[in-house]
């Protein structure tokens, strides 16, 4: 693509393209620059313009496996178009490739996890979740279960129902009062607590207590669901203390509400698991996904349901009025399909376990950074929280106009490195690359996060 061609397709979007997420309106030729990513090999994506970049963010954390499975992708593809290109999960009605990645994906499940409900997207997924949980309690016949358990920080997509479990008022305020009643509590994140809270089981009953506080304050018998990541990514890859998911389950027992643990990012590879939770000792009563499930190549969610939930909503005669139009589209189940095939085939959570304790020494050594506060992660899912210039350590406007929004995000993409830079109340770093990186990529990307950040530091 020519420079010319570059800057016509940058100004089309601008005129014709709503970005999500984005002041639409500050793009353009006075404005912010668009970056137009036409094309991806390997772990590296390229601009209209011809630069290359390394994935640093796998896509959106959709690109497991980065951009040259392509051939096969397109195989698996073929094949399933040319045999039925639609047929809705809908009042009676199934195709094979619903139902064999259906049963696939109940073999690599969390314990007790035996149905699949497919979806969109990751908020479909979500709101899925919680449709699930309210049918599952009215049968049950505790329809005054109509509250959910949120974490503070934390975000579970967009849709009207998912925005409710997300207590970011720049988020949810615009539309008024949320769809779903929740009650937030504390994340894990142990940054800036007392020194206390650095030893695992003084910090897990501190926030198991302060959430059986927060039951018991609302009424136990009103509360349907409690919804978590096992690593929080919104706040920067927040991991749990030991035991907190175990304490998580104890008290979903004791009260009677559903657990759903929202694997939307942290399924299918990116934290060296099929599944993040796993890592933690986790069994929730759903699970959410997205993303990672087609590897980027199609769209798709799911909410996985266990069999306690099941035996209940499936009961003969009660209906799930609930569903999708393209639920388990065809193309996209036989897509996840080939890429749940290829993890396994080349060996993907092995390459993962393999090189994250080289990237997690990597990461860590941020720290001796002046503006680096906190490195938290697991996997290959990283962030630094950034420290400034106030004696609170947070930023002045002038800084954080400085080194937030400029600096940092125009270093590190001059650099050839696409990261997500979080401009909010806890400013952020992250990376979660494609899971195919070798060491040496890591390596790079950690080397240019530190440059970047030793940059900025010097600026402080």
């Amino acid at each position: 693509m020519t420079a010319a061609t570059a800057q016509l397709t940058a100004a089309s979007a601008q005129r014709h393209l709503l970005l999500n997420m984005t002041a639409n309106g500050s793009l353009g030729p006075e404005g912010e620059d668009l970056l137009v990513v036409r094309r991806g090999e390997g772990p590296y994506v390229e601009d209209a313009d011809g630069r290359r970049y390394i994935d640093g963010l796998s896509g959106l954390y959709c690109c497991q496996l980065g951009y040259s499975y392509g051939p096969e992708f397109a195989e698996a593809a073929e094949k399933q178009l040319r045999e039925l290109c639609y047929s809705p999960l809908w009042t009676g009605s199934a195709h094979p490739t619903a139902i064999e990645l259906a049963e696939r994906l109940s073999r690599i499940a969390p314990v007790d996890i035996e149905h699949t409900f497919f979806s969109g997207g990751g908020a479909e997924a979500v709101e899925t979740a919680w449709k699930i949980a309210r049918r599952y309690h009215a049968l049950n016949g505790e329809p005054g279960r109509t509250k959910a358990i949120a974490r503070r920080g934390a975000y579970h997509g967009l849709t009207i129902g998912a925005l409710s479990l997300t207590d970011d008022p720049g988020l949810t305020d615009p539309y008024g009062p949320p769809a779903i009643d929740t009650r937030f509590v504390s994340n894990t994140s142990r940054f800036g607590l007392a020194p206390e809270f650095a030893d695992d089981t003084a910090f897990t009953a501190h926030l198991l207590a302060e959430l059986e506080a927060e039951i018991l304050a609302e009424g136990p018998e009103t509360i349907a669901m409690l919804i978590a990541e096992p690593v929080q990514n919104r706040g920067g890859c927040i991991t749990p203390p030991k035991g907190y998911w175990q304490g998580l389950r104890a008290l979903a027992d004791r009260y009677g509400f559903l657990l759903v643990a929202d694997e939307v990012i942290t399924a299918f590879g990116r934290v060296g698991e099929w599944f993040g939770g796993d890592l933690y000792g986790a069994r929730p009563d759903m699970v959410t996904v997205a993303k990672g499930i087609t590897a980027g190549y199609a769209p798709m969610g799911a909410t996985l349901v266990s069999t306690k939930a099941t035996e209940v909503i499936n009961r003969p005669g009660a209906v799930l009025n609930h569903g999708y139009t393209f639920a388990g589209h065809p193309l996209s189940a036989a897509i996840a399909l080939r890429n749940l095939e290829i993890m396994e085939r080349d060996r993907i959570l092995d390459n993962v376990r393999g090189l994250q304790d080289d990237l997690a020494q990597r990461m860590a050594a941020l720290t001796d950074l002046p503006i680096v506060g906190d490195v938290r992660g697991t996997g290959f899912f990283y962030s630094c929280e950034l420290v400034g210039d106030l004696d609170c350590g947070g930023f002045s406007d002038r800084a954080r106009a400085d080194l937030i929004v400029d600096l940092i995000p125009r270093r590190l993409r001059e650099a050839g490195l696409l990261a997500r830079v979080y401009n909010r109340s806890a400013p952020l770093v992250q990376i979660a690359p494609p899971l195919i990186s070798d060491r040496a990529l890591l390596d790079r990307i950690a080397a240019i996060v530190a440059g970047t950040l030793a940059e900025a530091s010097a600026r402080i």
